[in-house]
């Protein structure tokens, strides 16, 4: 029940970072901050909320000093997944946005589990071709051919999401892991800043966009990413990609909720194939262990 229960926990935030984005970045013509300082903000954010959370969890038993539990290679991931969200957005809608985003993690992760020698049963791969499957029919409807630079922006977020995933796998500390990792990404703000400059990119914000930004950084992306590396201690890379396309059933409930967006029969039935679907294929796996 626990594990259940963070990783609950845990797609409900990645859903809240979705939701949150396309409040932020997409919303109507105008939009509330442009994609670099959402990024900035975003992880600076992060990195504040769990500085802090390490430190008072820590501090008083003088382990905060000791050696970091991150790595460079595992911060680089974020960030390139953070900043290449943002920007693909601007010109994808959220269903192309998704599927792109979801497909190239669900390759990487897998791709590397079979790497590494292991093999799904074939009820784990009904489970994960049903979910699969289902989501790309929630998707698809209407689908139209992506602008081809931002398409490849977000095939490269997934993938780095993927790697930073596969990263957190087995580390004894998540909470330091990910904290350490967000304060190592904002040294890659700095490049991303005299690239928007050079580029003479338009830099923007409003008070509700920086609010939102603060929002996914702490708590949605710092929380969340800390809760997803101790999920993945217990659940390997191959169910960690099939639990994740819980995400956009998630977003769409928090889309209806927040964003005025009506559900559909499709989006109903899709709900149940995804979700069981994923059930299906952990199942399975728990068998096969």
């Amino acid at each position: 029940m626990r594990l259940i229960l963070l990783t609950t926990l845990t797609m409900i935030a990645f859903a809240a970072n979705s939701v949150l984005g396309r409040m932020a970045i997409g919303s109507g013509e105008t939009p509330l901050i442009d994609p670099a300082s959402y990024s900035t903000v975003r992880l600076i954010a992060g990195a504040v909320a769990l500085a802090l959370i390490v430190w008072f969890s820590m501090g008083r038993r003088g382990e905060a000093r000791q050696a970091r539990s991150g790595s460079w290679v595992s911060a680089f991931a974020l960030f390139v997944y953070a900043a290449a969200f943002s920007y693909a957005y601007v010109a994808l809608d959220t269903g192309v946005g998704a599927l792109i985003l979801f497909a190239c993690v669900q390759a990487t992760m897998i791709g590397w589990s079979l790497k590494e020698g292991d093999r799904p049963s074939p009820l784990e791969w009904l489970g994960l071709l049903t979910a699969f499957g289902a989501f790309v029919w929630l998707v698809s409807p209407g689908l139209a051919a992506p602008d081809p630079l931002a398409a490849a922006t977000m095939a490269v977020s997934g993938l780095a999401w993927g790697a930073y995933s596969l990263r957190g796998r087995g580390l004894s500390d998540p909470l330091k892991a990910t904290a350490d990792n967000f304060l190592r990404s904002v040294v890659f703000l700095l490049p991303l800043g005299l690239l928007v400059g050079l580029a003479g990119l338009p830099v923007h914000a409003t008070g509700s966009g920086l609010a939102l930004a603060v929002i996914s950084g702490a708590v949605t992306s710092g929380i969340g990413y800390a809760l997803w590396y101790q999920v993945l201690r217990q659940i390997g890379a191959t169910q960690g990609a099939i639990v994740q396309l819980t995400v956009p059933v998630i977003a769409a409930v928090g889309g209806t909720l927040l964003l005025s967006e009506a559900w559909t029969l499709r989006l109903a039935l899709s709900s149940v194939l995804i979700l069981g679907g994923v059930a299906l294929a952990i199942i399975a796996k728990q068998r096969r262990v």
